[in-house]
């Protein structure tokens, strides 16, 4: 293990202090799934990133594990990764094979705001949240249905992992709620939900707040959460909240100290584009 290098970014911030920090192992051939979930668990991130030989020509894959199991999908260490790779190969694109499917990256370096990653997600979809699921999710966090927006319905959200997805009606309220980590992470492991509970608050139509909850370890609330922004992209789409094509951006993270903004640019159709600064840490 000690030969392994292990690197660690952090996403959607210019500032290491910032965004949401993810491990990233370039040279991942070869490791066991035990030895990655046991890396994943030392660094206690929410997720790190394992680059591969995708095999048959095929370029690079990549794995996500949480401290506590494998993810399918995951936006900020797919930022985290493709800044790494960018510091040694320089800007451009970059695919990645994920296990839900082929993610398009692009990098590029601004002088006035430093490294910046773009990934395309795979198709977004959305499902209903039906009363009981609802319930169980409003529970965790301490709210009840009067919490809710009118104008937008409880859903299911997909832009890489399934997540439940709420927005509230007052901004009191989004800043207050508390989280029951043990309640939550039940929630999460019985209704197979493998990443986060996305929890919304519109300031306008164009700037939404999001806290995204997820209980691994020591976190409860992840402070940066691509796979939500581009699953909350497709439910704006999908449920005519917006005119696509449209630029929604999404500030989440200053409840846990770590202050994130992710873009997310909305075609009238295909997969969602989340954008964001990435900085390396240490």
């Amino acid at each position: 293990m000690s030969s392994i290098d292990i690197q660690r970014w952090t996403a959607f911030s210019s500032d290491p202090a910032g965004g949401n920090p993810a491990g990233v192992v370039l040279d991942a051939d070869g490791l066991t799934d035990a030895a990655m979930l046991g890396i994943a668990a030392d660094l206690g991130y929410a997720e790190t990133a394992f680059v591969t030989d995708a095999g048959n020509g095929a370029g690079r894959a990549i794995r996500y594990f949480s401290p506590h199991a494998e993810v399918p999908f995951c936006g900020h260490a797919t930022v985290a990764a493709a800044a790494a790779i960018a510091e040694v190969e320089g800007d451009g694109p970059i695919s990645f094979e994920t296990p839900v499917g082929v993610v398009d990256i692009v990098t590029a370096t601004h002088a006035d705001a430093g490294r910046r990653v773009s990934f395309t997600s795979v198709e977004p979809d959305i499902a209903p949240l039906l009363a009981d699921a609802l319930a169980d999710v409003l529970g965790a966090i301490g709210l009840s249905d009067k919490d809710l927006h009118p104008d937008f319905a409880p859903a299911q959200a997909f832009g890489g992992n399934w997540h439940p997805l709420v927005v509230l009606a007052d901004r009191e309220v989004f800043d207050g709620f508390a989280i029951d980590p043990d309640r939550a992470r039940a929630v999460l492991d019985a209704r197979g939900w493998p990443a986060t509970m996305i929890v919304l608050w519109p300031e306008s139509a164009d700037r939404w707040h999001a806290r995204n909850v997820f209980p691994v370890g020591p976190i409860i609330e992840d402070p940066a959460t691509g796979a939500a922004a581009a699953a909350t992209g497709g439910y704006l789409r999908a449920t005519h909240a917006l005119e696509a094509p449209a630029r929604v951006v999404i500030l989440q993270g200053s409840h846990v100290g770590r202050p994130s903004e992710l873009t997310v640019d909305i075609p009238a159709a295909g997969g969602i584009v989340v954008s964001g600064a990435a900085a390396r840490i240490g």
